[in-house]
């Protein structure tokens, strides 16, 4: 599936939530205002003033209208999310939507509960060292801790986790494919952060966390994850636990090797 392709089920996801919501409407000269700003800001365009561009121009500017679109639409979704919960219909409701690097985010306020403590599916220890071998994507190892003091591979090498003292948890896994990790996720709600020049997330608050297995979908309740940085790198998804704040994470998901 296409770039655009993900975008167009995302907006298509987004248009039903939106007809679903019963929330109060600002202004819409506010409204208009905002959007405008958000698009001006993330696209660099200005929508009162277009202008004819060449079609070297209009091709090169493609992957990064893109990017662009998918922030806004991200952005966009958090603020529903936001608004959603500020009404007593939006609190009973939960918003499950938001794909990103092989994870699902899946909003709701208040937080869900915790999940009970459940291994990866068949997640089985293996000599650091080893991993790459073991998997078909690319592994890295953040300069920043060093080698790990253990590691896993889980569910038929789909997964590579990595651990350190102190609680801190690398899992990296191929980010092209549908949804492994899904993070169920209350208030406070996902921050962008920037790492290696690509858009992260922090999740700053616990929240449970599953796992989809791939074969037939089967959700499997994992734990409740420490706040938690989610980024992709080439096909690579990536979730960094326990680091502490979402500053020590970006670095060290920077620091990888």
């Amino acid at each position: 599936m296409t770039s655009d392709e993900h975008f167009d089920d995302l907006e298509a996801e987004l248009t039903a939530l939106g007809a679903a919501l019963d929330v109060p409407t600002p202004p819409e000269a506010d409204v208009a205002a905002a959007v405008r700003a958000r698009l001006t800001a993330e696209t660099g365009d200005d929508a009162s003033t277009p202008r004819r561009r060449s079609r070297g121009e209009t091709a090169a500017r493609a992957p990064r209208r893109r990017r662009a679109r998918w922030k806004v639409v991200t952005a966009v979704l958090l603020a529903v999310v936001a608004i959603t919960a500020a009404t007593p219909q939006g609190r009973a409701a939960v918003v499950r939507i938001l794909h990103y690097g092989g994870i699902e985010l899946r909003f709701g306020d208040p937080a869900p509960a915790p999940a009970t403590p459940t291994p990866l599916p068949g997640e089985r220890a293996v000599p650091p060292g080893e991993v790459a071998g073991l998997v078909t994507f690319p592994v890295r190892t953040p300069a920043e801790l060093g080698e790990p003091e253990r590691a896993t591979v889980s569910d038929q090498g789909r997964v590579v986790s990595m651990f350190w003292p102190g609680g801190i948890r690398l899992d990296q896994f191929d980010g092209r494919l549908s949804p492994y990790f899904f993070k169920s996720v209350g208030p406070p709600w996902p921050e962008e952060v920037t790492v290696a020049g690509r858009t992260g997330w922090w999740l700053g608050g616990t929240h449970p966390l599953g796992y989809i297995q791939r074969e037939d979908g089967t959700q499997v309740p994992l734990r409740q994850a420490a706040p938690t940085l989610i980024w992709q790198a080439g096909t690579v998804g990536h979730r960094l636990e326990g680091a502490g704040s979402k500053e020590r994470a970006a670095r060290i998901a920077e620091s990888l090797r």
